[in-house]
């Protein structure tokens, strides 16, 4: 068959559903020149991202669940606001990205996030924080149906700290990898 370009208004499969094939295996397909609408499947979601609207404190030495509880985004209805947890929804198990940023209002010698998945110790990320009192972490991750994420914080300052509340500082996040 002869290079060329084929212009159609609809493609349709011969019985009427079912799968169309372009291109074959080791061929690229380019669709460059207009915009794609892909199916559930081939998105990036659940994808949430949550914030704390307003400062909260953290006390010296002890984990302290971060409250999370204003929605950016959430696609799925997957995290909750109540309970701060993302938790994959049905038929969603899958390989994600999930990150955490935080920022205190001053500086502390240790900080760390801890990660708890299904309530258990999954992940530690640990700072020597600076003047900025920061931590985050970004890890991918495999999940199931029916997993839940949260995260903890501990600082060791010699006092209470507090984060800093806001869209902009402290955030919670994650979505399916497709």
């Amino acid at each position: 068959m002869a290079d060329g370009t084929l212009k159609v208004g609809t493609i349709t499969t011969s019985s009427g559903s079912g799968t169309i094939t372009l291109g074959q295996s080791g061929e690229t397909v380019d669709m460059a020149n207009g915009s794609i609408t892909l199916n559930s499947s081939m998105t990036n979601t659940p994808a949430f991202s949550a914030y704390d609207a307003s400062n909260q404190t953290i006390p010296n030495t002890t984990y302290t669940l971060l409250e999370f509880d204003t929605e950016s985004f959430d696609t799925d209805s997957a995290y909750n606001t109540s309970t701060y947890k993302f938790t994959v929804p049905s038929g969603k198990g899958g390989k994600y990205l999930i990150g955490c940023a935080i920022k205190t209002t001053a500086s502390t010698d240790r900080l760390i996030l801890r990660l708890e998945k299904n309530d258990a110790n999954t992940f530690y990320s640990e700072t020597n924080s600076d003047s900025n009192g920061s931590g985050q972490f970004n890890l991918l991750m495999d999940l199931s149906e029916g997993d839940h994420l949260k995260v903890a914080v501990y600082q060791n300052s010699g006092g209470n700290l507090n984060l800093e509340g806001g869209s902009g500082t402290n955030n919670f996040y994650g979505y399916k990898l497709t």
